[in-house]
């Protein structure tokens, strides 16, 4: 038994799969020039943008704020250092946790890669904008603030 005896293409979670898959390949296709993952994108663009506000996050704080897994977030953060894109030094405040800054190149690559990604995202929620017009992006956040 099923609530769909239509067939998946009536139910919403066959349809966010599709639409989610389709998401992320224009996102590594938009990032793929920068020599980014999209998971190395989001940690490098909120570490640059709450550096913008003068805050340093920590490695927990950034995982947290992004929703990753804080392993995860271990992982592609050493990456990210390696790269020269981010910089993880002690906070000052508490000797177990390690503050995060985007370098110079970091926050070159930063800037690049949110053009990107914005102009990948427009050309992927466009038809859904149009069609669902002002209802998308509140949708949107019901969806994700679960």
């Amino acid at each position: 038994m099923t609530d769909f005896p239509e067939g998946p293409a009536t139910s919403p979670g066959f349809l966010l799969w599709h639409a989610t898959l389709r998401w992320q390949r224009a996102m590594a296709a938009a990032l793929a020039p920068h020599e980014l993952t999209h998971a190395q994108f989001v940690l490098l663009a909120t570490t640059w943008w709450f550096g913008g506000q003068g805050d340093r996050p920590s490695q927990a704080r950034l995982s947290e704020l992004t929703g990753s897994d804080p392993r995860m977030t271990s992982e592609v953060v050493r990456r990210l250092v390696a790269k020269g894109l981010v910089e993880r030094e002690q906070d000052p405040a508490d000797s177990r946790a390690k503050v995060l800054a985007v370098t110079p190149s970091g926050e070159a690559a930063a800037i690049a890669a949110i053009a990107a990604v914005e102009q990948a995202d427009r050309a992927f929620f466009g038809p859904a904008a149009d069609t669902a017009g002002p209802a998308l992006l509140p949708l949107l956040h019901a969806l994700a603030d679960r």
